[in-house]
């Protein structure tokens, strides 16, 4: 049985810290390709987990995807870029198979409490009013299964804007919790999927990458990726998403899509 967990740590390298994918992290486009969430996760915790002066809150985190994840060995390094008191700047690399796959940068602010506050947003239905839906019979499980879904509105395998609340049934890795930032990019990559414009059955909208602005830690196990795709005719497309918790807004996130016809 595999563990309930999207990595297990394999140990410190001369290069960093190695892991071992499980089945949980396949995507479902191909066997033996990972979906773009939990390695994002994955560098996210590497940036968390880099040494600051005073307590750090990530503000802005952006993955590269620099090509297809096996799902199979990676190694994680992390360093400081642009340090600073109130504001420094990190990043993270992951390696499969003597190559750099993948690269995240971000942003981390000092955290200080003071009382500029705007208008709360307001905040769809529960997960609890969500309904299941099945993925398509084509879609491979892994991921897809390694997530709870609950759609307020559309679903996986009905093109145009999505809202969905997600929830990781598995850890990032088996010994830890998954911080707010790991369930957030953990989620935030399926933006893409959700909101599909077009029908994956005769199209590709692959991300080569994924941004997301954080304005505070998420609450509680439930993400809501209110999601929407946009596209101009070109090769070139958008996913953008609001997420949220049950509180109200957390953060933003954008996607480049790589738009084509299914060969």
């Amino acid at each position: 049985m595999q563990p309930d967990a999207f990595f297990v740590s394999d140990g410190p390298t001369s290069v960093g810290e190695r892991y071992v994918p499980t089945g949980h992290t396949n995507g479902p486009w191909a066997e033996g390709l990972q979906h773009g969430g939990p390695p994002a996760a994955l560098l996210g915790r590497a940036l968390e987990h880099l040494p600051a002066d005073g307590e750090r809150r990530v503000a802005r985190v952006s993955v590269d995807l620099l090509g297809p994840l096996p799902v199979d060995a990676v190694t994680v390094s992390a360093g400081v870029e642009r340090p600073g008191r109130s504001v420094d700047l990190v990043s993270a690399q992951m390696s499969a198979g003597g190559r750099v796959v993948a690269r995240a940068s971000a942003w981390r602010f000092a955290v200080q409490q003071n009382e500029a506050f705007t208008p709360p947003v307001d905040v769809p239905p529960g997960p609890e009013h969500g309904t299941e839906q099945p993925r398509p019979p084509s879609w491979h499980g892994g991921y897809l299964d390694a997530v709870e879904w609950r759609w307020i509105e559309g679903a996986v395998a009905k093109p145009g804007p999505a809202t969905v609340w997600m929830r990781p049934r598995v850890r990032l890795l088996p010994e830890e919790e998954m911080s707010p930032l790991q369930r957030l990019l953990t989620c935030a990559d399926s933006a893409s999927g959700a909101s599909a414009a077009l029908d994956p059955a005769t199209w590709r909208f692959l991300n080569t990458e994924l941004s997301v602005h954080v304005v505070r830690p998420a609450a509680g196990e439930w993400l809501c990726v209110d999601a929407e795709s946009t596209l101009a005719g070109t090769s070139t497309g958008l996913a953008a998403a609001r997420l949220l918790d049950s509180d109200g807004l957390v953060g933003r996130s954008a996607q480049a899509l790589f738009v084509s016809r299914a060969s």
